[in-house]
Protein backbone atom coordinates (compact mmCIF):
# COMPACT_ATOMS: atom_id res chain seq x y z
CA UNK A 1 0.00 0.00 0.00
CA UNK A 2 1.14 3.08 -0.72
CA UNK A 3 2.78 5.47 2.16
CA UNK A 4 0.25 9.25 1.54
CA UNK A 5 1.99 12.29 3.05
CA UNK A 6 -0.46 12.21 5.55
CA UNK A 7 0.43 9.05 6.91
CA UNK A 8 4.30 10.21 7.00
CA UNK A 9 3.27 13.08 9.33
CA UNK A 10 1.49 10.74 11.50
CA UNK A 11 3.81 8.89 11.53
CA UNK A 12 6.54 11.45 12.68
CA UNK A 13 4.26 12.95 15.20
CA UNK A 14 4.06 9.76 16.91
CA UNK A 15 8.01 8.80 16.89
CA UNK A 16 9.15 12.44 17.56
CA UNK A 17 6.55 12.28 20.75
CA UNK A 18 4.75 15.62 19.28
CA UNK A 19 2.38 16.85 21.98
CA UNK A 20 0.54 19.88 20.35
CA UNK A 21 -0.18 19.99 16.68
CA UNK A 22 -1.16 23.88 15.44
CA UNK A 23 -3.45 24.47 12.77
CA UNK A 24 -2.23 27.93 10.85
CA UNK A 25 -4.14 29.92 8.32
CA UNK A 26 -4.43 33.48 8.06
CA UNK A 27 -7.53 36.00 7.15
CA UNK A 28 -7.85 38.38 4.27
CA UNK A 29 -5.89 41.09 5.63
CA UNK A 30 -3.04 38.46 5.99
CA UNK A 31 -2.70 38.00 9.59
CA UNK A 32 -1.63 34.45 10.74
CA UNK A 33 -4.38 32.65 12.66
CA UNK A 34 -3.98 29.61 14.70
CA UNK A 35 -6.22 26.15 16.37
CA UNK A 36 -4.57 24.07 18.63
CA UNK A 37 -5.38 20.06 18.38
CA UNK A 38 -3.82 17.08 20.27
CA UNK A 39 -2.13 14.55 18.04
CA UNK A 40 -4.77 12.57 18.88
CA UNK A 41 -6.88 14.41 16.75
CA UNK A 42 -4.85 14.78 13.70
CA UNK A 43 -5.88 11.95 11.90
CA UNK A 44 -9.69 12.93 12.18
CA UNK A 45 -8.77 16.28 10.84
CA UNK A 46 -7.05 14.91 7.73
CA UNK A 47 -10.14 13.21 7.16
CA UNK A 48 -12.83 15.65 7.82
CA UNK A 49 -11.33 18.92 9.08
CA UNK A 50 -11.70 20.29 12.10
CA UNK A 51 -15.13 22.47 12.57
CA UNK A 52 -14.91 26.49 13.87
CA UNK A 53 -16.78 29.73 13.20
CA UNK A 54 -15.26 31.51 10.86
CA UNK A 55 -17.71 34.73 11.27
CA UNK A 56 -14.89 35.50 14.07
CA UNK A 57 -12.21 35.69 11.40
CA UNK A 58 -11.74 38.55 9.54
CA UNK A 59 -13.14 38.56 5.73
CA UNK A 60 -14.00 34.89 6.42
CA UNK A 61 -17.95 34.06 7.08
CA UNK A 62 -21.07 36.45 7.75
CA UNK A 63 -22.94 35.54 11.14
CA UNK A 64 -25.63 33.53 8.89
CA UNK A 65 -22.82 30.79 7.12
CA UNK A 66 -20.44 31.26 9.92
CA UNK A 67 -19.28 27.56 10.13
CA UNK A 68 -16.15 26.74 7.94
CA UNK A 69 -13.64 23.35 7.91
CA UNK A 70 -9.76 23.61 8.28
CA UNK A 71 -8.09 21.36 6.51
CA UNK A 72 -4.50 20.41 7.52
CA UNK A 73 -1.94 20.45 4.28
CA UNK A 74 0.10 17.65 5.12
CA UNK A 75 2.85 19.13 2.84
CA UNK A 76 3.18 22.21 5.25
CA UNK A 77 3.86 20.16 8.00
CA UNK A 78 7.46 21.50 10.46
CA UNK A 79 8.57 21.29 13.89
CA UNK A 80 8.44 24.17 15.95
CA UNK A 81 11.91 24.79 17.13
CA UNK A 82 11.50 27.28 19.74
CA UNK A 83 9.61 25.21 21.44
CA UNK A 84 10.69 22.91 25.03
CA UNK A 85 12.22 19.91 23.21
CA UNK A 86 10.27 17.84 26.04
CA UNK A 87 7.21 18.85 24.92
CA UNK A 88 7.97 19.03 20.66
CA UNK A 89 5.13 20.91 18.68
CA UNK A 90 4.13 20.90 15.03
CA UNK A 91 2.52 23.33 13.03
CA UNK A 92 0.69 22.69 9.29
CA UNK A 93 -0.67 24.99 7.16
CA UNK A 94 -4.70 24.57 6.31
CA UNK A 95 -6.75 24.97 3.81
CA UNK A 96 -10.37 26.30 4.46
CA UNK A 97 -13.60 24.65 2.97
CA UNK A 98 -17.12 25.23 3.39
CA UNK A 99 -19.26 21.96 5.43
CA UNK A 100 -19.95 20.26 2.09
CA UNK A 101 -16.64 19.97 1.21
CA UNK A 102 -15.99 22.86 -1.34
CA UNK A 103 -13.18 25.41 -1.03
CA UNK A 104 -13.99 28.35 1.11
CA UNK A 105 -13.54 31.98 -1.02
CA UNK A 106 -12.46 33.49 1.57
CA UNK A 107 -9.45 31.23 2.00
CA UNK A 108 -6.26 33.72 1.00
CA UNK A 109 -4.55 30.19 0.28
CA UNK A 110 -7.57 28.69 -1.94
CA UNK A 111 -7.10 32.17 -3.67
CA UNK A 112 -3.41 31.45 -4.91
CA UNK A 113 -3.89 27.86 -5.36
CA UNK A 114 -6.73 28.72 -7.48
CA UNK A 115 -4.66 31.19 -9.79
CA UNK A 116 -1.81 28.40 -9.60
CA UNK A 117 -4.14 26.14 -10.93
CA UNK A 118 -4.66 28.44 -13.88
CA UNK A 119 -1.44 28.93 -14.51
CA UNK A 120 -0.75 25.21 -14.20
CA UNK A 121 -3.52 24.50 -16.83
CA UNK A 122 -1.65 26.75 -19.45
CA UNK A 123 1.70 24.33 -18.72
CA UNK A 124 3.44 27.03 -16.45
CA UNK A 125 4.46 26.71 -12.65
CA UNK A 126 4.90 29.91 -10.90
CA UNK A 127 8.50 30.56 -8.66
CA UNK A 128 8.97 33.28 -6.71
CA UNK A 129 11.84 34.90 -4.36
CA UNK A 130 10.82 37.71 -2.42
CA UNK A 131 13.39 40.19 -0.06
CA UNK A 132 12.11 40.36 2.78
CA UNK A 133 12.28 44.16 4.70
CA UNK A 134 12.08 44.92 8.27
CA UNK A 135 12.83 47.14 11.26
CA UNK A 136 13.75 46.52 14.87
CA UNK A 137 12.97 48.88 17.14
CA UNK A 138 13.06 49.16 21.37
CA UNK A 139 9.46 49.26 21.98
CA UNK A 140 5.93 48.82 19.74
CA UNK A 141 4.87 52.09 21.07
CA UNK A 142 7.99 54.50 20.00
CA UNK A 143 10.04 53.67 16.52
CA UNK A 144 13.32 54.04 18.38
CA UNK A 145 15.90 52.50 16.60
CA UNK A 146 18.36 49.81 17.68
CA UNK A 147 21.52 51.12 15.49
CA UNK A 148 22.25 53.68 12.93
CA UNK A 149 24.32 51.43 10.87
CA UNK A 150 23.59 51.55 6.83
CA UNK A 151 23.31 49.33 3.80
CA UNK A 152 25.77 46.07 4.24
CA UNK A 153 27.18 47.53 7.13
CA UNK A 154 28.83 45.02 9.07
CA UNK A 155 27.97 45.66 12.98
CA UNK A 156 29.58 43.17 14.92
CA UNK A 157 28.17 44.38 18.31
CA UNK A 158 24.88 45.54 17.30
CA UNK A 159 21.53 44.14 18.98
CA UNK A 160 19.89 43.59 15.48
CA UNK A 161 22.76 41.46 14.14
CA UNK A 162 22.36 39.03 16.66
CA UNK A 163 18.84 38.83 16.21
CA UNK A 164 19.13 38.63 12.25
CA UNK A 165 21.37 35.65 12.89
CA UNK A 166 19.19 33.88 15.16
CA UNK A 167 16.26 34.06 12.81
CA UNK A 168 18.30 32.88 10.14
CA UNK A 169 19.17 29.62 12.13
CA UNK A 170 15.56 29.11 13.24
CA UNK A 171 14.21 29.68 9.31
CA UNK A 172 16.49 26.97 8.48
CA UNK A 173 15.45 24.68 11.19
CA UNK A 174 11.89 25.01 9.75
CA UNK A 175 12.73 24.49 6.47
CA UNK A 176 13.13 27.79 4.97
CA UNK A 177 15.72 28.26 2.62
CA UNK A 178 17.74 31.55 3.02
CA UNK A 179 19.87 33.20 0.56
CA UNK A 180 20.79 36.41 1.83
CA UNK A 181 20.28 37.98 4.87
CA UNK A 182 22.12 42.03 5.61
CA UNK A 183 21.57 45.19 7.28
CA UNK A 184 19.67 47.58 4.57
CA UNK A 185 20.07 50.71 3.91
CA UNK A 186 17.93 52.79 6.90
CA UNK A 187 18.79 52.69 10.83
CA UNK A 188 17.57 49.19 12.48
CA UNK A 189 16.60 48.14 9.14
CA UNK A 190 17.25 44.62 8.08
CA UNK A 191 16.69 41.96 5.07
CA UNK A 192 16.01 38.31 4.68
CA UNK A 193 16.11 36.90 1.18
CA UNK A 194 14.34 33.85 0.49
CA UNK A 195 15.62 31.22 -1.84
CA UNK A 196 13.50 30.11 -5.26
CA UNK A 197 10.45 27.81 -5.09
CA UNK A 198 6.97 27.52 -6.21
CA UNK A 199 4.75 30.46 -4.93
CA UNK A 200 2.07 28.58 -2.27
CA UNK A 201 5.27 26.93 -0.55
CA UNK A 202 6.96 30.82 -0.63
CA UNK A 203 3.94 32.21 0.49
CA UNK A 204 3.72 29.90 3.98
CA UNK A 205 7.43 30.71 4.04
CA UNK A 206 7.03 34.40 3.97
CA UNK A 207 3.86 34.16 6.31
CA UNK A 208 6.40 31.23 9.19
CA UNK A 209 9.16 33.81 8.83
CA UNK A 210 7.37 36.68 9.51
CA UNK A 211 6.29 34.89 12.89
CA UNK A 212 9.98 33.93 13.14
CA UNK A 213 10.93 37.87 13.12
CA UNK A 214 8.70 38.48 15.74
CA UNK A 215 9.37 35.67 17.73
CA UNK A 216 12.96 36.12 18.12
CA UNK A 217 13.02 39.87 18.69
CA UNK A 218 10.48 39.72 21.44
CA UNK A 219 12.28 37.01 23.37
CA UNK A 220 14.82 39.90 23.12
CA UNK A 221 12.69 42.69 24.43
CA UNK A 222 12.83 44.33 21.04
CA UNK A 223 9.75 45.03 18.42
CA UNK A 224 10.16 44.22 15.25
CA UNK A 225 7.68 45.31 12.40
CA UNK A 226 7.10 44.98 8.78
CA UNK A 227 5.26 48.04 8.77
CA UNK A 228 5.71 49.54 5.22
CA UNK A 229 7.67 53.46 6.47
CA UNK A 230 7.78 53.82 10.29
CA UNK A 231 10.55 56.55 9.88
CA UNK A 232 10.27 59.74 8.19
CA UNK A 233 13.83 59.70 7.31
CA UNK A 234 15.22 56.96 4.77
CA UNK A 235 13.50 54.56 2.87
CA UNK A 236 10.78 52.12 4.36
CA UNK A 237 10.23 48.07 4.05
CA UNK A 238 9.47 46.45 0.53
CA UNK A 239 8.99 43.39 -0.70
CA UNK A 240 10.78 43.12 -3.72
CA UNK A 241 9.86 39.36 -5.83
CA UNK A 242 11.79 37.83 -8.05
CA UNK A 243 9.84 35.82 -10.09
CA UNK A 244 9.53 33.82 -13.60
CA UNK A 245 7.70 30.55 -15.02
CA UNK A 246 8.49 27.65 -15.73
CA UNK A 247 7.39 24.73 -18.34
CA UNK A 248 8.47 21.80 -16.21
CA UNK A 249 12.17 22.00 -15.30
CA UNK A 250 12.34 24.55 -18.40
CA UNK A 251 12.20 28.66 -17.83
CA UNK A 252 9.55 29.89 -19.82
CA UNK A 253 11.09 33.36 -19.44
CA UNK A 254 14.61 32.63 -21.42
CA UNK A 255 15.20 33.07 -24.91
CA UNK A 256 19.22 32.60 -25.49
CA UNK A 257 18.60 34.76 -29.03
CA UNK A 258 17.35 37.90 -27.41
CA UNK A 259 19.58 40.94 -26.50
CA UNK A 260 18.22 40.16 -23.02
CA UNK A 261 17.62 36.73 -22.79
CA UNK A 262 13.85 37.33 -22.60
CA UNK A 263 11.58 35.30 -23.96
CA UNK A 264 8.25 36.43 -25.47
CA UNK A 265 6.47 34.70 -22.62
CA UNK A 266 8.49 37.27 -20.13
CA UNK A 267 7.72 39.98 -22.33
CA UNK A 268 4.34 39.61 -22.40
CA UNK A 269 4.39 38.53 -18.61
CA UNK A 270 5.62 42.12 -18.01
CA UNK A 271 3.49 43.90 -19.94
CA UNK A 272 0.87 42.66 -18.01
CA UNK A 273 2.06 43.25 -14.95
CA UNK A 274 2.86 46.39 -15.94
CA UNK A 275 -1.06 47.29 -17.72
CA UNK A 276 -2.76 45.87 -14.38
CA UNK A 277 -0.28 47.52 -11.80
CA UNK A 278 -2.39 50.62 -10.99
CA UNK A 279 -5.37 48.51 -10.49
CA UNK A 280 -3.63 45.97 -8.12
CA UNK A 281 -1.40 48.04 -6.09
CA UNK A 282 -4.27 48.50 -3.31
CA UNK A 283 -3.80 44.28 -2.73
CA UNK A 284 0.52 44.89 -2.55
CA UNK A 285 0.31 47.86 -0.64
CA UNK A 286 -2.50 47.29 1.37
CA UNK A 287 -2.35 50.23 4.28
CA UNK A 288 -2.63 53.71 4.47
CA UNK A 289 1.32 54.23 5.51
CA UNK A 290 2.38 52.09 2.20
CA UNK A 291 1.79 54.99 0.44
CA UNK A 292 4.48 56.81 2.42
CA UNK A 293 7.37 54.52 1.18
CA UNK A 294 6.15 55.18 -2.40
CA UNK A 295 7.66 58.34 -3.05
CA UNK A 296 10.32 59.33 -5.13
CA UNK A 297 13.84 59.77 -2.86
CA UNK A 298 13.06 56.67 -0.76
CA UNK A 299 14.05 53.80 -3.29
CA UNK A 300 10.48 52.44 -4.33
CA UNK A 301 9.01 53.17 -7.90
CA UNK A 302 6.92 55.81 -8.89
CA UNK A 303 5.82 55.65 -12.07
CA UNK A 304 4.75 52.29 -13.82
CA UNK A 305 7.98 51.38 -15.95
CA UNK A 306 10.35 48.79 -16.80
CA UNK A 307 14.24 48.39 -17.09
CA UNK A 308 17.17 45.91 -16.98
CA UNK A 309 19.34 46.91 -13.74
CA UNK A 310 17.52 50.14 -13.59
CA UNK A 311 16.16 50.31 -9.71
CA UNK A 312 14.33 53.19 -10.21
CA UNK A 313 12.00 51.42 -12.48
CA UNK A 314 8.74 49.20 -11.48
CA UNK A 315 9.85 46.08 -13.14
CA UNK A 316 13.35 45.24 -13.26
CA UNK A 317 15.41 42.70 -15.54
CA UNK A 318 18.51 41.39 -13.54
CA UNK A 319 21.16 40.23 -15.40
CA UNK A 320 21.63 36.61 -15.46
CA UNK A 321 25.15 34.80 -15.07
CA UNK A 322 26.42 33.09 -18.25
CA UNK A 323 25.08 29.35 -18.39
CA UNK A 324 22.20 29.67 -15.86
CA UNK A 325 19.49 30.41 -18.46
CA UNK A 326 17.28 29.07 -15.53
CA UNK A 327 17.61 32.08 -13.33
CA UNK A 328 16.22 34.33 -15.66
CA UNK A 329 13.75 36.48 -14.15
CA UNK A 330 11.77 39.55 -13.34
CA UNK A 331 11.96 41.58 -10.45
CA UNK A 332 8.54 43.47 -9.08
CA UNK A 333 9.87 46.18 -6.89
CA UNK A 334 6.44 48.09 -5.52
CA UNK A 335 5.43 45.11 -3.04
CA UNK A 336 5.91 45.82 0.43
CA UNK A 337 6.14 44.00 3.28
CA UNK A 338 2.71 44.26 5.04
CA UNK A 339 1.03 42.70 2.15
CA UNK A 340 -0.85 39.42 2.66
CA UNK A 341 1.83 36.77 0.17
CA UNK A 342 -1.28 34.79 -1.42
CA UNK A 343 -3.49 37.44 -2.24
CA UNK A 344 -0.20 39.77 -3.84
CA UNK A 345 1.02 36.92 -5.70
CA UNK A 346 -2.54 36.11 -7.18
CA UNK A 347 -2.96 39.16 -8.55
CA UNK A 348 0.40 39.58 -9.81
CA UNK A 349 0.23 36.35 -11.35
CA UNK A 350 -2.84 36.88 -12.62
CA UNK A 351 -1.79 40.22 -14.67
CA UNK A 352 0.97 38.63 -16.09
CA UNK A 353 -0.90 35.32 -17.45
CA UNK A 354 -3.41 38.28 -18.51
CA UNK A 355 -0.71 39.69 -20.57
CA UNK A 356 0.09 36.77 -22.39
CA UNK A 357 -3.24 35.69 -23.11
CA UNK A 358 -4.32 39.00 -24.10
CA UNK A 359 -0.80 39.44 -26.40
CA UNK A 360 0.45 42.77 -25.00
CA UNK A 361 2.64 44.81 -25.80
CA UNK A 362 5.35 45.66 -23.82
CA UNK A 363 6.02 49.73 -23.57
CA UNK A 364 9.31 51.16 -24.04
CA UNK A 365 12.29 50.43 -21.61
CA UNK A 366 12.91 53.13 -19.21
CA UNK A 367 16.52 53.99 -19.04
CA UNK A 368 16.81 57.11 -16.87
CA UNK A 369 16.69 57.59 -13.16
CA UNK A 370 12.62 57.92 -13.01
CA UNK A 371 13.26 59.19 -8.75
CA UNK A 372 14.67 62.36 -10.68
CA UNK A 373 12.18 62.38 -12.75
CA UNK A 374 9.46 65.27 -12.86
CA UNK A 375 5.99 64.75 -12.57
CA UNK A 376 5.81 67.03 -16.15
CA UNK A 377 8.40 65.04 -17.97
CA UNK A 378 7.20 62.31 -16.56
CA UNK A 379 3.75 62.85 -18.18
CA UNK A 380 5.52 64.19 -21.37
CA UNK A 381 7.30 61.12 -21.25
CA UNK A 382 4.19 59.17 -21.40
CA UNK A 383 5.01 57.43 -18.14
CA UNK A 384 1.49 56.54 -15.92
CA UNK A 385 2.28 57.09 -12.04
CA UNK A 386 1.30 54.65 -9.02
CA UNK A 387 -1.37 55.30 -7.06
CA UNK A 388 -0.20 58.15 -4.89
CA UNK A 389 -2.84 56.97 -1.32
CA UNK A 390 -4.92 54.50 -0.55
CA UNK A 391 -7.88 55.86 -2.05
CA UNK A 392 -6.64 56.35 -5.14
CA UNK A 393 -5.63 52.49 -5.43
CA UNK A 394 -9.11 51.52 -4.36
CA UNK A 395 -10.67 53.23 -6.81
CA UNK A 396 -8.53 51.68 -9.24
CA UNK A 397 -9.35 48.53 -7.67
CA UNK A 398 -13.19 49.07 -7.43
CA UNK A 399 -13.16 48.93 -11.25
CA UNK A 400 -10.84 46.00 -12.04
CA UNK A 401 -12.07 43.10 -13.73
CA UNK A 402 -8.88 41.45 -13.48
CA UNK A 403 -8.42 41.80 -9.65
CA UNK A 404 -11.91 40.84 -8.82
CA UNK A 405 -11.74 37.98 -10.79
CA UNK A 406 -8.34 37.09 -9.28
CA UNK A 407 -9.11 37.44 -5.77
CA UNK A 408 -13.08 36.39 -6.21
CA UNK A 409 -16.01 38.28 -5.32
CA UNK A 410 -16.32 37.32 -1.55
CA UNK A 411 -12.80 38.69 -0.74
CA UNK A 412 -12.83 41.55 -3.53
CA UNK A 413 -15.88 42.87 -2.19
CA UNK A 414 -14.77 42.60 1.58
CA UNK A 415 -10.91 44.19 1.04
CA UNK A 416 -12.52 47.13 -0.74
CA UNK A 417 -15.18 47.57 2.47
CA UNK A 418 -12.16 47.26 4.68
CA UNK A 419 -9.72 49.20 3.23
CA UNK A 420 -12.26 51.82 2.45
CA UNK A 421 -13.21 52.12 5.84
CA UNK A 422 -9.21 52.53 7.16
CA UNK A 423 -8.65 55.43 4.21
CA UNK A 424 -12.10 57.35 6.40
CA UNK A 425 -10.71 56.58 9.59
CA UNK A 426 -7.22 58.02 8.73
CA UNK A 427 -8.56 60.87 6.90
CA UNK A 428 -10.55 61.61 10.37
CA UNK A 429 -7.51 62.07 12.14
CA UNK A 430 -5.77 65.32 13.18
CA UNK A 431 -1.30 64.15 12.18
CA UNK A 432 0.96 65.80 14.01
CA UNK A 433 2.61 67.25 11.04
CA UNK A 434 -0.89 69.23 10.72
CA UNK A 435 -0.42 70.58 14.33
CA UNK A 436 2.77 71.38 13.98
CA UNK A 437 2.68 72.98 10.94
CA UNK A 438 -0.88 75.08 10.82
CA UNK A 439 -1.59 75.77 14.61
CA UNK A 440 0.84 78.48 15.37
CA UNK A 441 0.21 79.91 12.01
CA UNK A 442 -3.66 79.84 11.08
Amino acid sequence: METTKEDYVLRTVEERGVRLIRLWFTDVLGQLKSLAISPAELEAAFEEGLHFDGSAIDGFSRVQESDVLAIPDANSFELLPWVDPSEPTGRIFCDIRNLDGTPFAGDPRYVLRRNLHHAKEKGFTFFTAPEIEYFYFESPTEPTPLDHAGYFDLTTLDLGSSLRRRTLAMSEAMGIPVEYSFHEDNASQHEIDLRYTETLDMADNIMTLRLIVRKIALDADVHATFMPKPLDEGQGSGMHTHMSLFEGDVNAFHDPNDEMGLSKTARKFMAGILHHAPEFTAVTNQLVNSYKRMIAGYESPVYVSWARNNRSALVRVPVHKAGKESSTRIEYRALDSAANPYLAYSVILAAGLKGIEENYDLPKEADENLWSLSRTDAKASGLRQLPQDLRQALDLMEESELVREALGEHIFEWFLKNKQSEWEAYQGRVTPFEVERYLPVW
